[in-house]
């Protein structure tokens, strides 16, 4: 008769010794990487916010089972490595500040957790945001979005969703014209969002790029649009499952969004992303439009596809 525990702790053992796919590409401990176009700067946030996490050492980085493995407090080794090598001893506005981090204290699905982002002041010439990063603070690759705004945003508001890999904060980080930087950061009990099993229900439609106005337009004021690629966002820490071979990784790395009226094309924004981006990458952000016209996204990936989309506004 066979001895069905045994075949079983074969099989668990042969998963435990998985190694990268030899084709993934990979920095120097191992972890998904990819070069990419982008905004050098913005680039630079999101290899600077890898290289901070791969530094620390393992017992900091991960603990058994996705439990907390620091106090639930504002801070965090990975927090405090991070910000340092990010923005140096520049000081922050954390309490009272212009930007509020909305995310669950427990989420559904850790490679889905929805977060939104809401600045409490206009986007005006005289004041407004430059540069927006999302981070979450123990995931393999920290940095998840940085995003340069421009003044037709209107208004700095950011919705997306993210994978958060173990308990940790998440943290917003805004940089103001006038040089200030403020922050938000909220905790999130939830683990494996960087390695839950992708969906490959729509791979023939990788990279469709769609836009939509949930509440239509309203010109002269900021108005609410969404833009969505359909693409795995693979992180390069997904088993197959039929193999027991790690997937390579393969995510939306860049999302540029115009607005084209009256012969004058307006950005919105420039956004450099990472894997930290979930499945099917969405961000509803807002945007000025002053008359009918066009919304342009244009989107690249780290096997340099490129992907465009588009809606007529008015």
């Amino acid at each position: 008769m066979p001895n069905h525990r045994s075949t079983d702790r074969r099989r668990r053992s042969r998963a435990t010794v998985a190694q990268p796919h030899p084709d993934a590409d990979t920095g120097s401990a191992g972890a998904p990487s990819a070069s990419g176009a982008g905004s050098p700067a913005r680039r630079r946030l999101l290899a600077a916010g890898a290289a901070a996490a791969l530094g620390l050492p393992a017992v900091l980085r991960a603990a058994p089972g996705g439990l907390p493995n620091a106090a639930h407090g504002d801070s965090s080794p990975e927090w405090e490595r991070l910000r340092e090598r990010l923005w140096g001893q520049r000081p922050m506005t954390a309490v009272g500040g212009r930007v509020q981090l909305i995310v669950p204290l427990r989420a559904a699905y850790g490679a889905s957790v929805p977060v939104k982002v809401a600045a409490r002041l206009p986007q005006t010439e005289a004041l407004h945001v430059r540069r927006l990063s999302l981070l979450v603070d123990k995931n393999p690759s920290p940095v998840a979005a940085v995003l340069d705004l421009g003044v037709d945003a209107g208004q700095a508001d950011l919705e997306t969703r993210l994978r958060v890999d173990e308990y940790s904060h998440v943290r917003v980080v805004t940089e103001w014209s006038d040089g200030e930087l403020h922050t938000d950061s909220r905790y999130v009990k939830v683990s494996g969002g960087c390695s839950a099993p992708p969906n490959r229900d729509r791979l023939n439609e990788i990279g469709r790029t769609a836009l939509r106005l949930p509440d239509g337009p309203h010109y002269d004021q900021p108005t609410t649009a969404e833009v969505q690629v359909v693409h795995p966002n693979d992180t390069g820490f997904e088993l197959n499952q039929l193999t027991v071979m790690y997937i390579p990784p393969h995510f939306v790395r860049s999302i540029r969004l115009r607005y084209r009226e009256g012969g004058v094309e307006r950005r919105i924004f420039d956004a450099d992303l990472d894997f930290s981006v979930s499945e099917n990458p969405l961000l509803r952000f807002r945007f000025v439009p002053h008359g009918p016209g066009e919304l342009v996204a244009e989107v690249e990936d780290t096997k340099d596809g490129r992907f465009r989309g588009s809606l007529q506004v008015g």
